[in-house]
């Protein structure tokens, strides 16, 4: 098992195994998902853009740029 100290300001140093494990790096972004009452996973939530590839499904026939603009206005008319 794996130890962290709390500091008095509330951080904590991942150690250094866990961030292999993960694949964490200086500056990435870490979730933090609870399983249950006082348990909680820590998750990778850096992606790179390579791992969207596929994310979205393309639309059956193109839309125009004015197509778009006219989603948009009539969206945005109705959040009003």
């Amino acid at each position: 098992m794996t130890t962290a100290t709390l500091s008095i300001t509330g951080q904590v140093t991942i150690p250094a195994a866990v961030r292999a494990a993960l694949g964490l790096h200086a500056g990435d972004r870490i979730d933090f998902i609870e399983l249950e009452k006082g348990q909680f996973a820590i998750v990778a939530a850096t992606k790179s853009v390579s791992d969207l590839e596929g994310l979205l499904k393309k639309p059956v026939k193109p839309v125009s740029i004015e197509g778009m603009n006219k989603a948009i206005a009539t969206t945005g008319a109705g959040a009003a």
